[in-house]
């Protein structure tokens, strides 16, 4: 059965992607930032978030040992960070300073690649952070990439549909065209390759998903004097909607989806039959990963959270719902107050509020004085030591900075998607419409423009003019909105 063991909500933002070490779990998302957690607690690490990136992070991969992570933004970096310290080791910036959307190690830890909104791909020495070779696809974007097991190829996706495989010289030595119908979204090998006998031809397994709703499994057959071939084995219908992300567990019996249509499902791999649908995320599905070494899967969405779920064995049912089992575990924040705005809280909310922030020793304090939701943003420390009667400087200090983190992330909880930025995904306070019909904020589209060679941060086409018209429209219902929250 999936039961799920707990529920991470420390994003501010859509969760773009999620990936496990031995003992870590990585996220990141549209708020900048790169959260670690260990997978013994699933607490956050003290020197987590990481905070390097400029603008959305797309992606982020764990090298084999667990020594590094690398993430990748819009601000054409891809970042490497030292998970002993989360201290930033190296800034890899992607050739022609395009977006980067995905960012794959290769199993030895020699090579890392990286592809790109433009259709580039960088493949870096990693021993020596340096740039090998670049390569890719005009007129396209790539958002996906897996290495094989034997380190020997990867695979590309991009939103034109095709799956590539390519060796390290950069040679492509495959194109499936049109294997996802309106773009790919994801693909992954599987862990393990098998050496047909009496032959040289080492075969492997991969899935890929796509914006046809479509998750699928394909051999892939390497022949390393002549090439290599790709056959679908099984496509997998089980989803209604876009699916954004798959992976399969570390022995690869299993194979994971996340989809538009808000559910996860769970394939039994090599048949391709479904095990179990998951329904606890509230948005769009868009990461999902097996740890390596526990029975562990994480899955990320629009609805800024992250699941963590324990795969054990045993019998399912098709559509099996999974149970959940999220008490006692630090870092997990149960349903209720933060499904809330803040200014909706009860008492018993605030209260759950305080034990999560480990100021439990004021839960009696402010029961007695009646400290609902919007009571308790309203306070500062005038009030804290007046009429609460907190003594203590220090923890006077404490709870204002809770109470302004909470109305940041009030004010980013129900944002109209359209008083965002597309750039830095922040309420507009100066909206401008660019040449291509869409709005941002002024400052960000003319540092994009600077340095993107103005092209469009939505459709990577080129700006027929760098001329910005205020969209004042926009700005004062961007400020009647601010007024009424």
């Amino acid at each position: 059965m999936v039961s799920l063991i707990c529920t991470l909500q420390d994003h501010r933002d859509d969760v773009n992607w999620c990936a496990f070490s031995a003992n870590l779990l990585a996220t990141c998302s549209a708020d900048k930032t790169v959260r670690v957690y260990s997978t013994r607690d699933f607490s956050e690490l003290p020197f987590s978030p990481l905070s390097g990136h400029g603008y959305v992070v797309h992606c982020c991969c764990f090298s084999p040992c667990g020594q590094y992570l690398a993430s990748c933004s819009t601000d054409a970096t891809t970042v490497i960070w030292v998970m002993d310290s989360g201290e930033i080791e190296a800034v890899l910036e992607h050739p022609g300073r395009s977006p980067v959307r995905v960012c794959a190690f290769a199993p030895d830890s020699v090579h890392l690649v990286s592809g790109a909104s433009d259709g580039t791909l960088a493949l870096w020495d990693f021993t020596s952070r340096s740039l090998l070779r670049t390569g890719g696809v005009p007129d396209t974007t790539m958002v996906a990439c897996s290495f094989s097991p034997c380190g020997q190829l990867f695979v590309s996706g991009s939103t034109y549909g095709d799956l590539r495989v390519w060796n390290l010289e950069l040679k492509p030595l495959h194109a499936e065209k049109d294997a996802h119908d309106l773009g790919v979204t994801c693909c992954q090998f599987a862990p393990q390759m098998h050496k047909v006998t009496d032959a040289d031809v080492i075969q492997f397994r991969l899935a890929s998903c796509g914006q046809d709703s479509l998750l699928k499994v394909w051999t892939i057959s390497y022949i390393p004097s002549t090439g290599c071939k790709m056959q679908l084995l099984h496509t997998l219908t089980g989803h209604t909607a876009p699916v954004l992300s798959c992976s399969f567990s570390a022995d690869g019996q299993m194979l994971v989806s996340g989809s538009v249509d808000k559910t996860v499902i769970v394939y039994e791999a090599s048949q391709g039959t479904l095990l179990y649908t998951l329904s606890q995320h509230e948005r769009y599905v868009t990461a999902c990963v097996f740890s390596p070494t526990a029975p562990l899967m994480a899955t990320g969405s629009m609805d800024k959270s992250v699941n963590v779920w324990r795969v054990e064995d045993g019998c399912s049912t098709q559509g099996e719902e999974a149970a959940s089992s999220c008490e006692g575990v630090p870092g997990a924040k149960m349903a209720g107050h933060s499904r809330l705005m803040a200014s909706d809280w009860s008492e018993d909310d605030v209260s759950s509020w305080l034990r999560e922030e480990g100021l439990e020793v004021l839960v009696d304090v402010f029961k007695a004085n009646n400290i609902d939701g919007p009571e308790l943003l309203a306070l500062n420390k005038e009030t804290l030591a007046t009429d609460l009667k907190i003594e203590s400087v220090g923890l006077r200090g404490k709870i204002i900075r809770k109470i302004e983190e909470l109305k940041m992330e009030s004010m980013c909880t129900g944002v109209p998607e359209e008083y965002l930025c597309p750039i830095t995904q922040e309420l507009m306070k100066d909206p401008v419409i660019a040449a291509d019909g869409y709005s941002y904020e002024r400052e960000a589209i003319q540092s994009w423009i600077r340095t993107k060679n103005r092209s469009s941060p939505m459709t990577n086409l080129p700006l027929q003019t760098t001329l910005l018209t205020p969209n004042y429209t926009l700005k004062m219902a961007i400020s009647r909105w601010r007024t009424s929250h």
